[in-house]
């Protein structure tokens, strides 16, 4: 028996996995922020230059490209009762394994000869930076899995109203992960130390997965849930065409949907690494703010973008309670968070810190809720068993991408020293993005789940 978007639900387990996938990205970004805080302790104390910092940087950017990239694919030949607490298992490995270099003497060096490449002169850095290199390829490849498993789980467990309400609480535990960790970690190392930290942030995985061995399984083998409630869940599905065979990654070029989701990743997904990265080092360049005030003003942005993550993804579900189709309602939502980061042009030349955090924190905002409702366009117009495969291969060309914005970022400052040329561009990327989506996938809901020639 169908159930009517009107009616009330009929249970609300289907939550508590939501909070379970909420817990899983909070941890994520709370293992891959530690290094960023710890930074000026850890160089001080292993004697790491800028460059070598940046290498290490560098090697999880790339990493978890890849990382997200095969993530997906892994995810949907597992399933997510298996594939997901795998990579929570190895990521928090990974993240402990920072600690171990700890053993490595501060002094030793390593020679690496790259003149066969092309390199004028050998490649000498310490031992540590390859240590902690090694640890960050690690955590980028095995992190790179939480995202497309959590999207596909949403898919599974969740009706087409809910999805983006769903998928923007549980994005939401990227910026509680990002609130967290400059306020836990530095007491966690004044009291035991960096290698204990990493120690520490990594044990809370196994915390995780017991949690999830406990309480997951896919909604028709759930003991706990509801026959009513999982009425609920398969409702409003939209009618996407299984493929009979195992989807390649060749054969997801065929749909336009996954045009349109690499097109809006290319654009839209970087820009995200310009909040991450580069919003302290605005606020401190464009206010002279000190470290402490930056830190402050970074946390409300933080907090601004975990409302809009929840708002955009209540509010696609709200258009949809009201009888809306899934493509009114997830384009009308997608126009309103593009039209919301047009206005960050205007930052660098805010007349206060206040007013520029007011405006950088709504597009960040927007870009959450952005994010949930395109996360859910994929599950609404892709076959269940090609879901993570396409979030992954999107999130591979996002940050690959993101690696040359974040070199071009670095030009565009060296030489102007203003972020007005950034932001602007930032500012209208959004847009672009929804036009090739509208483009692409003109009628979510309708054969879109069949395969076209892009």
């Amino acid at each position: 028996m169908s159930v009517s978007p009107a009616s009330p639900a009929p249970g609300r387990f289907r939550w508590t996995i939501c909070g379970l996938l909420f817990g899983s990205v909070a941890l994520n970004y709370i293992d891959r922020n530690i290094i960023g805080i710890l930074k000026q302790p850890l160089s001080d104390e292993l004697r790491w230059s800028e460059r070598d910092y940046a290498h290490i940087a560098s090697a999880f950017q790339m990493a978890y490209a890849f990382g997200y990239l095969f993530g997906g694919r892994v995810v949907d030949r597992l399933g997510v009762k298996r594939g997901l607490p795998w990579f929570v298992f190895l990521w928090s490995l990974a993240a402990a394994g920072h600690g171990l270099v700890s053993l490595i003497a501060p002094e030793v060096k390593l020679t690496i000869d790259l003149t066969w490449l092309g390199a004028s002169a050998p490649w000498v850095l310490p031992a540590t930076v390859l240590g902690f290199m090694s640890a960050r390829v690690a955590l980028g490849l095995t992190e790179g899995g939480n995202f497309p498993g959590a999207i596909k789980a949403v898919a599974e467990w969740f009706p087409v109203k809910e999805r983006a309400l769903a998928t923007g609480i549980f994005n939401a535990g990227t910026n509680v992960g990002a609130i967290l960790c400059p306020i836990v970690v530095p007491w966690i190392y004044g009291h035991l130390g960096w290698a204990a930290t990493f120690y520490v942030t990594g044990a809370l995985g196994i915390v995780w997965l017991a949690l999830w061995w406990w309480l997951y399984d896919a909604p028709e083998k759930h003991p706990r849930l509801s026959a009513a409630e999982l009425d609920y869940i398969r409702s409003g599905v939209v009618p996407v065409e299984e493929p009979k065979a195992k989807v390649s990654w060749l054969s997801l070029l065929r749909y336009r949907a996954v045009w349109a989701y690499l097109g809006a990743s290319v654009l839209a997904g970087p820009v995200w690494g310009i909040y991450m990265f580069y919003f302290p080092d605005f606020m401190q360049k464009t206010f002279k703010l000190g470290l402490a005030e930056v830190g402050g003003w970074t946390a409300v942005f933080y907090l601004f973008a975990s409302v809009g993550g929840v708002a955009g993804g209540w509010l696609s579900g709200r258009f949809l309670g009201l009888g809306w189709s899934v493509n009114k309602a997830r384009k009308t939502t997608l126009l309103i968070c593009a039209a919301s980061v047009v206005p960050i042009c205007l930052a660098p030349h805010a007349p206060s810190a206040l007013v520029a955090v007011l405006i950088v924190g709504l597009a960040g905002s927007a870009h959450q809720g952005w994010s949930a409702n395109l996360f859910s366009v994929v599950s609404d117009t892709m076959p269940k068993q090609a879901i993570s495969s396409t979030v992954g291969l999107g999130g591979f060309v996002c940050f690959m991408t993101g690696a040359v914005v974040a070199e071009t970022i670095g030009v565009v400052l060296q030489k102007t020293g203003s972020y007005s040329l950034i932001f602007a561009a930032a500012s209208l990327l959004y847009v672009l993005s929804l036009a090739i989506v509208q483009l692409l996938v003109p009628c979510i809901g309708a054969p879109s789940g069949k395969p076209n020639p892009a």
